[in-house]
């Protein structure tokens, strides 16, 4: 329903409908997410059949141009992004709104590939910050037309007042994207020096022995079988470190609870790799502190085995409790794998707990095994080739 339906004489229900739509668009972190739903509020908003927002580039084109109204098939015979020409160009260089009754009539108008849907009465409306122009809003052929005069001057002051708080979700996103962007260096930088620190010097040592052992070989027998053992011990403890460095990190807000360092952690994930990490959970789950640092620990090591090994599109992180017990549940839809290739038989694909004393090796799984058993923890496994896999651990509350 419009707004010109509900009735531009009422405040209360025009307030009602830009509050809705901000709220819809402020749900939302994600740049691209922000976009996308800016464009299907404001299309709802003033009930346009199609609608679009371009976010332009340096180089006359658009960054992003998310539309609305246009099927995925349609949008990739229409050809590539729009570059910044005619009614786009004006709109840039004007910053500010244009009501059209036909835009088709107008100068500025240059003509669409055949397979663009034809629009007419058009209302476009700069998104600014200061005197930024974060993108344009696009509405085209309103639906519903009173007396036949398509967008009026209400709607251009309505769809005003909703760019200006799109602006600030924009501005918002761009603000939170950037700061992931800064954990994920941080956390680089932190890997480097934890490398650095930790392992560089066990390698030097390693080599040193390893160096030493070399030229004992021919005149010292019995001394060159010590300096290779000093050699396997030192590489045993340069692994170790590594493992620690990978995998042993514990985040500084820990203490601020599992679900809210479990979320963190997914967001950097996120940004970092190609595959997309979500996190579900319960942000009332509350466990003693060596409990909740051994499910991080678990979560954390099943996030990197999927996220190296699996192959999936999809990674999620699930954390719920019921009062008696807490489940964390990571869960890919990668490739799997056959459970009783590592505990050495079984029923494959089901859902068995790992055996008392798991194998060595195995992505991990028998650390997680034993992390899970220090806490009073059953751990469990479902998975099948190209089925996907799920880690799941129980811990009585």
């Amino acid at each position: 329903m419009s707004v010109d339906q509900r009735g531009c004489g009422d405040p209360g229900a025009t307030l009602h409908a830009v509050s809705s739509a901000v709220l819809a668009v402020t749900r939302h972190l994600s740049v691209h997410e922000v976009l996308q739903v800016i464009v299907r509020a404001a299309a709802q908003l003033l009930d346009a059949r199609y609608a679009a927002l371009g976010v332009p580039d340096d180089e006359g084109s658009f960054a992003e141009f998310v539309v609305e109204g246009v099927s995925d098939a349609e949008w990739e015979a229409i050809g590539p992004l729009p570059r910044q020409h005619g009614m786009l160009a004006a709109m840039l260089r004007d910053n500010e709104p244009k009501r059209l009754s036909d835009i088709r009539r107008e100068p500025e108008f240059e003509g669409w590939p055949s397979p663009h849907p034809v629009l007419k009465d058009f209302l476009g409306v700069p998104i600014q910050d200061g005197e930024d122009v974060l993108g344009i809003i696009f509405l085209a052929n309103k639906q519903n037309v009173p007396k036949g005069e398509g967008f009026t001057q209400s709607d251009e002051e309505l769809l005003t007042l909703f760019a200006a708080h799109a602006a600030i979700a924009m501005a918002n996103a761009r603000l939170y994207e950037h700061n992931r962007e800064l954990t994920v260096v941080a956390e680089r930088n932190r890997l480097a020096r934890e490398l650095h620190d930790a392992v560089a010097q066990k390698l030097f040592s390693l080599r040193l022995t390893a160096k030493a052992a070399a030229a004992l070989a021919e005149r010292d027998p019995v001394r060159t079988v010590s300096e290779l053992g000093q050699v396997e011990r030192l590489a045993a403890e340069a692994l170790a470190e590594l493992r620690a460095v990978i995998f042993e990190l514990r985040p500084a807000d820990l203490a601020d609870g599992l679900a809210a360092s479990l979320r963190k952690h997914v967001e950097v994930l996120d940004r970092a790799y190609e595959t997309a990490v979500r996190f579900a959970g319960d942000g009332a789950v509350a466990l003693p502190e060596d409990q909740e640092a051994a499910l991080f620990r678990i979560a954390q090591e099943a996030l990197y085995n999927a996220l190296r090994h699996s192959g999936a599109d999809v990674v999620e992180v699930r954390l719920q409790g019921d009062g008696e017990r807490v489940v964390l549940e990571v869960a890919d839809d990668g490739a799997g794998f056959d459970p009783t290739a590592l505990n050495g038989g079984g029923r494959g694909g089901r859902k068995d707990p790992w055996p008392s004393e798991p194998p060595p090796g195995g992505l991990g799984l028998a650390s997680m095994h034993d992390r899970a058993r220090s806490i009073g923890g059953v751990l469990s496994i479902e998975a099948a080739p190209g089925a996907g896999t799920v880690i799941r651990l129980e811990v009585p509350a």
